[in-house]
C-alpha cells in the first residue's frame, strides 16, 4: 500500500464506481431496489409457507387494485350515474378484466351479494378492479399504475352529488411498493443526517479536515460495495428490503470504526518516528522513508487488530446463515460481504490515502488555528498521552474493582428487565408510518369491510366440500373463533377462512386459534396458514436453530480470542459481558419499542411487540460490534502485558491509549444508526435504536467500567491457560 498508493486508489475509485452504478441501474438496468421483494417474514418449507403456496396455485385469479370511498351514503341514487364515465374507463385500461362496486350489482347496494363491498358504518363502499391473471409483470405494473391513477380521481367526480367525498387507493402491489418506496427514502435520509455528523466527530479526533476524510472515504466506498453485494445476492436468493438499509448502516458504520483506528495508530508512528531525535521534526526531510515506515508499523499493529476485529464480526454475522428463514439468511450473507468490503477499504485504501497525505497530518489543519475551536479540538483530539482522563478514570475503577464490577451488572440487570415480557411479532403494513397511505387503507377495510378482508387464519383442506363443510362447523366451536367463512372449493383444495375475535391478525388470540386449528386431526391433510401462523413458524424456526448459531459463536469466538490472547480466561470474560450487555439492549428494547414509551419521541406506533427477525439480527450485529470494541482494547492491553507491563498497568494505559478511539467510533457508529431512526419504515428504527443502545452500553458501562474492573479484580489469572494450551498459542498465536 506505501508503495503503489496512486494505483490503490485508483482501483478503489473504478471499483465504487462500479458498485454505486450496478446499484442504480445505471449498468444492468435493474437496481438493487427493483431486485428486492417485501414481505412477511417465512420459513421455507414451513405449514404456513406450503398453505400459502397452494393457496395461490389453487387460484388463478389476477392482481386487483381497490379503491375505499369515504364520506358518501351508498344509497344515494345520484351516485350511480356519477360513476358510469370512470367504470367505462377503468374498464378500458389495458389488461383489467372486471369492474366491480355495490351500485353496480343487480339490486344495488340493496342485494346480499352487495354487503361485502358496502361500509358497516353505512359511509362509503368499495369499488375494486380486477386485472387479468395472464398478464406479465411488466404488462400488470404498468396496469396497476393506470388503473390507481385513475381510481385516485373518482372521489374528486363525485363531489357534485357527494360534497364529502373522499378515498384511498390500495393493493398487495401497492403496498409493497410503499414499503419499498419508504426504504429508499430512509436510507437517503438516514445518510444525510449521518454522514455530516459522522465527519464532524472525526474533525473533533483529528483536528482537521484531512485526517477525518480518510475513513470517510472508505465509508462511501464500503456503501457502494454493500449496495453492489445486495444486488448481487438478489440473483442467487431473495433478500427482503430491509437488508439494503441494514447492509448499508453496518458498512458506513464498521468502515468509519476501522479508518478511525488505522488513521489514528498512524499518525501514533508517524509522531513517534518523526519526533525521536527530541521534537525535531522539521530537520527530517522529506524521503527519509517515515512515512512508508509509519505506514508498515500501522498495519503490522493496527491492521491486524482491524483485521482480527473483522473476522470476530463477519463469524458472530455468519451465525445468521443457520437460520432457516430467508430474510436471516440474506442479512447474514449481506452482513458478511459488507464486513470483508469494510476491512478491504480499511487495509488498503485507508493506508494508501495516508501514504499520499504523508507529513501533512502532522501539522495543525486550519480549524486548530482559530482560538474558540483551538481551544475545543485540544480537549478532543486523539493524542499520544500517557496519562489523560481515561487512565485517572481507570484508576478509579481499579482502587474499588468490586464495587464498580457490583454496580455495572446489577446496571445492566436492571436495563434487561423487560425481557422478560418480550413479544414477537410478524408485521406487515403496521411496519409502515401512521400516515401511509397503505395502512390507512388496510386499517380502514379492516374496520369498515371485515368480510372484504381475507380471513386472519386460512385453512386449506385435500378433501372434498362436503367433509369441508363438516369440519368447519367444528372449527367454529374452538376457543377465540368469532366466525367461519363458508368454505370454498379451489381446484383439488377446500379453502376455509378462520376469523379469531380479535381484530389484530398476529396477537395473542389469533396464535391460540392456528394453535387449536393445528392441534386437531380430521382425518385429511390440512394447511394452516396466515399472519399468525407465519409468526408461530418464525419463532419456532428461531428456537430449533438457536443453539447451532449460538455454538458456531462460542467456539469461534473463544478460538479467536485464545488466538489473540493466548488466555483461558479473557475469552470467556468477554463472552459473558457481551451477553450481559446485548440482554440490556434488548430489554431497553423492549421498554421503548412493545411498551411503547418511546413511540411519540421516535414517531411510531407499538405493534405490542418486536419484529420477529429484529430480535435475530440485534443478537447477531450487537454481539459482533461488542467484540469489535473488546478487540480494540484487549489487543492494545495485551501488547503493553507483552511489553513488560504489570495487567494493571497495562489496563490503565491500554484504556488510555484506546479510550479515546473507542469512544469516538462509538459516538460515530451510535449516529450512524440513531440518523436511521429519523426514518419512517418501524422494522429500521427498531433496529437502528437497538443497535444504538448495544453500542451506547458497551462502550460506556462494558468498555469503561465492567471490562477494567473484572480484569484488575482478577489479575494475573486474566492471563491463565493450560501448558499444552499455551504450546499450541506459542506455534499459532495471532500477535503484533
Amino acid at each position: 500500500m506505501a508503495h503503489r498508493p496512486r494505483t490503490v486508489v485508483a482501483v478503489w475509485l473504478v471499483l465504487a464506481g462500479l458498485g454505486y452504478a450496478f446499484a442504480v441501474g445505471a449498468v444492468g438496468g435493474e437496481s438493487v431496489f427493483d431486485r428486492v421483494t417485501t414481505g412477511e417474514p417465512t420459513v421455507p418449507g414451513s405449514e404456513s409457507v406450503e398453505g400459502r403456496d397452494l393457496l395461490s396455485e389453487s387460484q388463478d385469479g389476477g392482481a386487483s387494485v381497490t379503491l375505499v370511498v369515504s364520506g358518501v351514503d351508498p344509497t344515494d341514487p345520484a351516485l350511480s350515474a356519477a360513476l358510469d364515465a370512470p367504470r367505462r374507463e377503468l374498464g378500458a385500461i389495458a389488461g383489467v378484466e372486471a369492474v366491480i362496486d355495490p351500485l353496480a350489482l343487480p339490486g344495488g347496494v340493496e342485494s346480499p351479494a352487495a354487503a361485502p363491498l358496502v361500509a358497516r358504518s353505512g359511509d362509503g363502499f368499495l369499488v375494486v378492479v380486477d386485472l387479468d391473471a395472464a398478464l406479465t409483470p411488466t404488462a400488470r405494473d404498468t396496469a396497476i399504475a393506470d388503473v390507481a391513477r385513475r381510481l385516485g380521481q373518482v372521489p374528486g367526480e363525485l363531489r357534485d352529488v357527494a360534497p364529502d367525498a373522499t378515498g384511498v387507493v390500495g393493493g398487495s402491489r401497492l403496498i409493497v411498493q410503499e414499503i419499498t418506496s419508504q426504504i429508499r427514502e430512509d436510507l437517503r435520509t438516514g445518510e444525510a443526517v449521518t454522514l455530516p455528523l459522522a465527519l464532524v466527530v472525526m474533525i473533533l479526533v483529528f483536528g482537521g479536515f484531512l485526517a477525518a476524510a480518510m475513513p470517510m472515504a472508505g465509508a462511501l466506498a464500503s456503501i457502494a460495495g454493500g449496495l453492489a453485494a445486495v444486488l448481487g445476492l438478489s440473483h442467487l436468493m431473495d433478500v427482503d428490503s430491509s437488508v439494503v438499509n441494514v447492509v448499508t448502516v453496518l458498512g458506513l458504520g464498521l468502515s468509519i470504526d476501522y479508518g478511525l483506528l488505522i488513521v489514528s495508530r498512524f499518525r501514533e508512528e508517524l509522531h513517534r518516528l518523526v519526533d525521536d531525535d527530541g521534537g525535531r521534526a522539521a530537520r527530517r526531510r522529506r524521503g527519509d522513508g517515515a512515512v512508508a515506515s509509519a505506514i508498515e508499523r500501522t498495519m503490522a499493529t493496527a491492521g491486524r487488530t482491524v483485521a482480527f476485529s473483522a473476522v470476530t464480526v463477519a463469524v458472530a454475522i455468519s451465525s445468521l446463515l443457520v437460520f432457516s428463514p430467508d430474510i436471516l439468511r440474506a442479512i447474514g450473507a449481506g452482513g458478511v460481504a459488507v464486513v470483508l468490503i469494510a476491512v478491504a477499504t480499511a487495509l488498503t485504501l485507508v493506508p494508501a490515502l495516508l501514504t499520499l497525505t504523508g507529513r501533512r497530518l502532522l501539522r495543525p489543519g486550519l480549524l486548530a488555528r482559530i482560538p474558540g475551536i483551538r481551544a475545543i479540538l485540544a480537549r478532543t483530539m486523539d493524542t499520544a498521552r500517557e496519562e489523560g482522563a481515561f487512565s485517572r478514570f481507570a484508576e478509579r475503577v481499579q482502587r474499588h474493582p468490586w464495587v464498580f464490577l457490583g454496580g455495572a451488572v446489577l446496571v445492566l440487570l436492571v436495563l434487561a428487565l423487560p425481557l422478560a415480557h418480550l413479544e414477537l411479532r410478524s408485521s406487515t403494513t403496521g411496519l409502515l408510518p401512521p400516515t401511509s397511505t397503505q395502512r390507512t387503507f388496510v386499517e380502514t377495510l379492516a374496520r369498515e369491510y371485515p368480510a372484504a378482508t381475507s380471513p386472519a387464519v386460512t385453512v386449506v383442506a385435500e378433501t372434498s366440500l362436503e367433509q369441508g363443510e363438516a369440519w368447519a362447523r367444528e372449527l367454529a366451536e374452538l376457543d377465540g373463533v368469532a366466525t367461519v367463512d363458508a368454505p370454498t372449493a379451489s381446484g383439488p383444495y377446500v379453502v376455509i377462512g378462520v376469523r379469531p375475535d380479535s381484530a389484530d391478525a398476529g396477537g395473542s388470540v389469533a396464535r391460540d386459534v392456528v394453535t387449536a386449528v393445528r392441534g386437531v386431526d380430521p382425518g385429511f391433510p390440512t394447511w394452516v396458514t396466515g399472519q399468525a401462523a407465519f409468526q408461530i413458524d418464525f419463532v419456532t424456526a428461531l428456537q430449533d436453530d438457536a443453539p447451532l448459531a449460538v455454538l458456531v459463536v462460542v467456539v469461534a469466538t473463544l478460538l479467536l480470542l485464545f488466538l489473540m490472547t493466548g488466555s483461558f480466561v479473557l475469552p470467556v470474560k468477554a463472552l459473558l459481558t457481551n451477553a450481559l450487555s446485548l440482554a440490556a439492549s434488548v430489554g431497553v428494547l423492549v421498554w421503548a419499542f412493545q411498551d411503547g414509551y418511546l413511540d411519540d419521541l421516535l414517531g411510531f406506533v407499538s405493534t405490542g411487540g418486536i419484529e420477529t427477525y429484529v430480535l435475530a439480527l440485534v443478537l447477531a450485529f450487537g454481539f459482533g460490534l461488542a467484540m469489535d470494541y473488546e478487540v480494540f482494547l484487549v489487543s492494545r492491553i495485551k501488547e503493553l502485558h507483552d511489553q513488560g507491563r504489570s495487567t494493571d498497568d497495562a489496563v490503565r494505559l491500554g484504556l488510555q491509549r484506546s479510550g479515546r478511539i473507542i469512544t469516538s467510533a462509538a459516538a460515530i457508529i451510535i449516529l450512524v444508526f440513531g440518523g436511521f431512526m429519523v426514518g419512517q419504515l418501524l422494522v429500521i428504527k427498531e433496529v437502528g435504536f437497538a443497535l444504538a443502545v448495544a453500542v451506547l452500553i458497551d462502550a460506556t458501562i462494558v468498555r469503561l467500567v465492567l471490562v477494567p474492573a473484572t480484569m484488575t479484580a482478577l489479575g494475573e489469572a486474566n492471563w491463565w491457560a493450560p501448558r499444552w494450551a499455551k504450546r499450541v498459542h506459542a506455534r499459532l498465536a495471532i500477535t503484533h
